[in-house]
């Protein structure tokens, strides 16, 4: 009977999370310090991977702070393992810190981009989260003035919280997680995705004299770069003799703490964005003269920056150009990411292979890059059909014609009068063959 009990007890007992076998102490003689403390805490307690540890506090003058410390301590090693006041602004910031080390720079700015919109909830315990809460919070979000697709990254940045609180911290998403709604918005209409022609793009260099901004802007539409891959391209990414360039690295909006640069290098957006792709002559040739140019400068390295020198070129100043082109030029200003739509366009257009598109873009899959063009594919439609016009029309022309058979001459004798009458004979039947394929 004892055993069982014990038993009951060591079940109960297994799972718990708090501070257990505390004990306040009174030192021997010897260990009594020399200003007279001689009180502290001894106690053990389990972490959160299960393991014990024994706490040993210093001496305290009296019984009553040293059991001060135990309530003080004992609480803060509750609030490490019991987590049902957490609510979700703690819940933000634990993620914040969790992923500090393992994401992308960009990735924490969006997190701080998107952390006023979850401001509603701050207060909300988790473990009284339900999915009344959520309608309201998602209410909230649905009266802003931004776009769907922002919604439901909001929506997408919510439930990662849920999943790491479930993870982390034990705590039952489930059942809300099933009912939870993405944003929906059938009146809104997608934005028509700008891009220039292959003439427009000649109109709009044409207002360019500058040899290092014609290499940028004809780098952009022939060779498809984003915005980030363009001014992270430096000397030694170029392949002068292959006549190629390298995609290995990204330049982000993000200020540099360990660098005091307001701009931070990171790895491109995916694995797939690591790329080479080849240079047209005419480019390639523009660029060797831009090279021949600025190694001319004081302290010219090849790692310097293709669209800038030591540092890239300043986005606000490339958009400036762009815009300024554009006006000049008398055609539509479009953004600087437009300019790989408009590569994407011109080889589409030309019948590039689907295929090596995506991978001249550095789209992850195939899928990406249908997804985002097949609008564009849309208007080849027409030509597929007449495709298959010509092909039907030269089977029809080579196809061979049977030849009938010479009629043969029989002359038939008649009472009255004689004719010639022209019989043609029947057409014999083929022969089954033995074997039915």
């Amino acid at each position: 009977m004892k055993q069982a009990k014990n038993f009951i007890n060591y079940l109960k007992n297994k799972n718990r999370k708090e501070v257990i076998n505390i004990a306040i102490r009174q030192a021997k003689k010897d260990e009594v310090t020399k200003d007279g403390r001689s009180w502290f805490v001894d106690l053990s307690y389990t972490d959160l991977l299960g393991r014990r540890h024994r706490y040993h506090s210093r001496k305290f003058d009296s019984r009553r702070d040293a059991r001060d410390h135990e309530a003080e301590f004992k609480l803060k090693v509750k609030n490490a393992t019991d987590y049902s006041d957490m609510t979700f602004k703690d819940l933000i910031e634990e993620h914040y810190k969790y992923q500090e080390d393992k994401v992308k720079v960009t990735t924490l700015k969006n997190y701080q981009t998107m952390r006023p919109f979850l401001e509603p909830l701050d207060n909300l315990k988790l473990t009284t989260f339900n999915i009344r809460h959520y309608e309201m919070w998602r209410q909230t979000v649905n009266a802003k003035n931004i776009s769907t697709t922002y919604k439901n990254g909001l929506y997408k940045y919510l439930k990662t919280l849920l999943n790491f609180g479930t993870k982390w911290y034990d705590i039952n998403f489930y059942k809300i997680y099933s009912k939870m709604t993405n944003f929906t918005n059938p009146n809104e209409r997608k934005k028509e995705m700008l891009f220039y022609t292959h003439q427009e793009f000649q109109k709009f260099l044409s207002a360019e004299d500058d040899l290092k901004y014609r290499c940028l802007f004809q780098t952009l539409f022939y060779c498809g770069l984003r915005n980030g891959e363009l001014r992270g391209l430096s000397w030694e990414d170029i392949d002068f003799n292959k006549r190629t360039l390298t995609v290995n690295k990204n330049v982000v909006k993000v200020p540099n703490d360990k660098t005091d640069k307001n701009y931070t290098i990171t790895s491109p957006k995916t694995s797939s964005s690591y790329r080479t792709i080849p240079i047209p002559l005419f480019l390639i040739n523009d660029l060797e003269r831009l090279y021949d140019k600025d190694s001319n400068y004081y302290g010219f390295k090849d790692n310097w920056f293709v669209f800038g020198n030591i540092d890239p070129i300043p986005d606000s100043t490339l958009r400036d150009r762009k815009t300024k082109n554009a006006f000049y030029a008398g055609v539509k200003d479009i953004r600087i990411h437009d300019f790989r739509h408009s590569c994407a366009s011109l080889l589409i257009d030309s019948g590039a292979n689907i295929t090596l598109v995506a991978k001249y873009l550095g789209h992850t899959k195939i899928d990406e890059t249908l997804n985002t063009y097949s609008h564009m594919y849309q208007n080849r439609l027409d030509t597929i059909v007449n495709i298959i016009e010509n092909q039907n029309e030269k089977f029809i022309d080579y196809q061979p014609k049977e030849q009938l058979p010479e009629p043969i001459k029989i002359i038939e004798s008649k009472e009255d009068q004689d004719e010639y009458i022209y019989i043609v004979p029947e057409k014999k039947k083929k022969e089954k063959d033995d074997f039915v394929l």
